[in-house]
Order: C-alpha cells, then sequence, then structure tokens
C-alpha cells in the first residue's frame, strides 16, 4: 500500500494518456459485456425452451393449411397428453399502423399444458365460458388502455357470413407468455367463434399445438406423429419448442464462433494499442526510472510498480466498460428477452483486463527493469 501513491503519480504524469487508455478500455469490455450478454440470453432462451411442446404443422411450410379432422388421429398417438389446435391471422384496431396477431385456440380442458402462457385462473374460466372472449397481452392492454369488459372490434381479412370483416371481442382479461418469438402484440381468441362465424376456410388450422408425456422422447413423437400422416394429401412436420429455437439460431449462422471472434478482435486491438502507450511511456519517463534506481528501488520493485500502473487503469477501466453493459441489459431487455450478465462474464472479464494489463505491460516493464542508471542519467 506504501507505493500506491508512487503508482497513482505514475498514472496521473500524463493525464490525457491516462484518460484515452482508460476510456480505449471501458468501450472494449462494454463491448465485451454486451456481446457475452447477448451469448447468455441466447442460451437462456434455448435452454428455457420447452421440449415437451412440439408444434406439428404442414410439411410444406406454415403457411399452407391442415384439417381440423387431423385432432383426434394426433391424440390418440400414445404419450401425447394434450393437442389443440391453432389457427393465426392478423387483425388491425382503429389504424393499420395497430396491428394485433390473433391466435384462435380451443379452451378445452388443460389447454394451457399445451402452451407457454401464464393466465391467472378466474381469467382461464372466463375465456372459456365467453364465446366471444379475448385474452390480451399484458403490454398491449397497456398500450390500448383496454380493460376486463371492454369490447373491442378488430378487422381482419376473414370476412364473416355477413360480410363484415370486422370482429367484435369481449375482453376477459390477460395473460403473459415465457416464449420469446411469442410476441408481445398476441391475444387468444376462441377457435370456435371464429370457425362457425367465418364465411370461408372452415374446419382448417395453421398448426397444433401438442404436448407430450416425455421431453426426452420429442424426437421419436415427432416421428411418430408425422408417419400418422405419411403419404397423405396432409403430411406433416412435428418440432419441440427447442428445436424450433436451435434452428432459428442456426439460421443466422454460428453465433458463438461470430461472438468470440469479435471479442478476440477487440482484445487484440487493445492489447497492442496499450502496450504501444505503455512502451512510450516507459520511455520519457527514463531518467525518472533512474532516479527511482538511484534511491534504492530493485529492478523487481521497478518491473512491479509498472505493471501495477498498467493494471490499475486497465482493471479499473474494464470494471467500469462491464457496469455500463450491465445497465444497458434492462432496457435492451425490452426487444431481446434473457440478456443478463452472470457474476462468472463479470469475473471474467475482469481477468481479461488483467491479463491485458499484465501482457502490454510486460515488455516496458522488463525494460524499465533492465535500464542502466548511467546510462540513463547520462543521457539525460
Amino acid at each position: 500500500m506504501k507505493y500506491l501513491p508512487l503508482v497513482w503519480s505514475g498514472i496521473w504524469r500524463k493525464p490525457g494518456r491516462s484518460v484515452l487508455i482508460f476510456l480505449q478500455v471501458a468501450v472494449a469490455f462494454t463491448l465485451f459485456g454486451v456481446l457475452q450478454g447477448l451469448k447468455t440470453g441466447v442460451d437462456h432462451a434455448i435452454a428455457a425452451a420447452r421440449a415437451d411442446l412440439l408444434i406439428v404443422h404442414s410439411r410444406l411450410g406454415f403457411g399452407v393449411p391442415l384439417t381440423l379432422a387431423m385432432l383426434e388421429q394426433i391424440r390418440s398417438v400414445p404419450g401425447v397428453k394434450e393437442a389443440i389446435p391453432v389457427e393465426l391471422t392478423l387483425g388491425t384496431y382503429q389504424k393499420p399502423s395497430q396491428q394485433v396477431g390473433l391466435v384462435a385456440i380451443r379452451p378445452d380442458e388443460g389447454w394451457l399444458s399445451a402452451f407457454t402462457y401464464s393466465i391467472p385462473p378466474a381469467y382461464v374460466k372466463a375465456f372459456r365460458e365467453t364465446r366471444t372472449g379475448i385474452l390480451v397481452r399484458d403490454e398491449l392492454a397497456k398500450k390500448y388502455g383496454w380493460k376486463i369488459g371492454d369490447r373491442i372490434p378488430l378487422m381482419t381479412g376473414l370476412p364473416q357470413r355477413d360480410g363484415s370483416t370486422v370482429w367484435t371481442f369481449d375482453v376477459v382479461g390477460t395473460f403473459a407468455d415465457s416464449d420469446i418469438g411469442g410476441g408481445n402484440s398476441n391475444v387468444l381468441i376462441n377457435y370456435d367463434y371464429l370457425n362457425e362465424g367465418r364465411a370461408s376456410g372452415k374446419d382448417i388450422v395453421n398448426h397444433f399445438n401438442v404436448a407430450i408425456a416425455d421431453p426426452k422422447a420429442a424426437a421419436a413423437m415427432s416421428d411418430a406423429i408425422d408417419a400418422r400422416f405419411a403419404n397423405s394429401p396432409n403430411e406433416t412436420r412435428s418440432e419441440s419448442i427447442r428445436e424450433m429455437a436451435q434452428e432459428s439460431l442456426q439460421s443466422i449462422g454460428d453465433l458463438e464462433f461470430l461472438i468470440r471472434a469479435v471479442v478476440t478482435a477487440v482484445l487484440a486491438a487493445l492489447l497492442f494499442a496499450t502496450a504501444t502507450m505503455m512502451m512510450q511511456s516507459v520511455r520519457e519517463r527514463t531518467p525518472e526510472i533512474a532516479v527511482l534506481k538511484t534511491v534504492g528501488f530493485t529492478d523487481h520493485a521497478v518491473f512491479a510498480l509498472t505493471l501495477a500502473e498498467s493494471a490499475v487503469v486497465c482493471v479499473a477501466a474494464g470494471g467500469a466498460g462491464l457496469a455500463v453493459a450491465t445497465l444497458a441489459f434492462p432496457y435492451a431487455s425490452k426487444f431481446v428477452h434473457g440478456l443478463s450478465m452472470p457474476w462468472i462474464i463479470v469475473f471474467l472479464g475482469l481477468a481479461c483486463a488483467l491479463a491485458v494489463a499484465l501482457v502490454s505491460a510486460a515488455v516496458p516493464a522488463a525494460l524499465a527493469a533492465r535500464l542502466e542508471v548511467a546510462t540513463a542519467l547520462a543521457g539525460r
């Protein structure tokens, strides 16, 4: 501790340079924290995705409808706990920019097991008993000021039997969705109300949500369901929510490799920049280092003091950068769910900052330690 004032004075010998190094390191570790947080968020989302929930859709894609008659065949597959038909359509509220995703489902007994929704029991009961009932996302209710008992007119592309494209629903509650791809603008409506009221396309669905008993048997269950409809006009493809999340990640490339490459490039650039500045600092302070040796500082002490200066700046700047990244996550989570900064990442970041400091200052510190006093003072 007695050498701390000496280290501090060495850091502030050139305030402009010290501030520049601090900002460089802080920006680099802000990027480090954000990228690691993104990776953590993606890993969390995939791990949290349910392996026991299958989506059964047409082999030709989600845009190709299936028939409602397939429901009982799916339910008859051994290992299936629940199967619910799902029809998707798009609606607008008041003006075209206010789009709402309509998810039409059958609120059969136990239907929630086939979804990732969280709904209070009272709202579930009201939804089942109200044919025109609608459950809205919490975010959507706050956005439009909807409350229980309101009648909501939504314009869709599905004409009713009377020719009208405006469907009116009664708000019976709100719900939350743990699926990051669930969409904040979705609402739940009764499939039978939609199916019986529309002028065309009766008894078709977009897909089926299927809850299975054993998550470990997801692949086998998917194959068993698809085998039921092989070589039929409605061939299916069954995928678990977790499998779909993994496929979505793979579709944008190797995210882990990309993050590692960017972080490595940033740290390498930072290493060279810091080493250059430390080398310049030691060169400028050659007479001062010679004086230190003259008054009794050993080579090891000079070496340690030089490393300490670099370590204090880099670790402090790294901590500041990680703090900025951590503070940014609550705001970023509004758009990308699951972002977080685990303590292991904080420790890893600080360790990387210390490593950058020690490596970048190793050569300048060694040169300072080997400095000949007579030569340095003679040069002055």
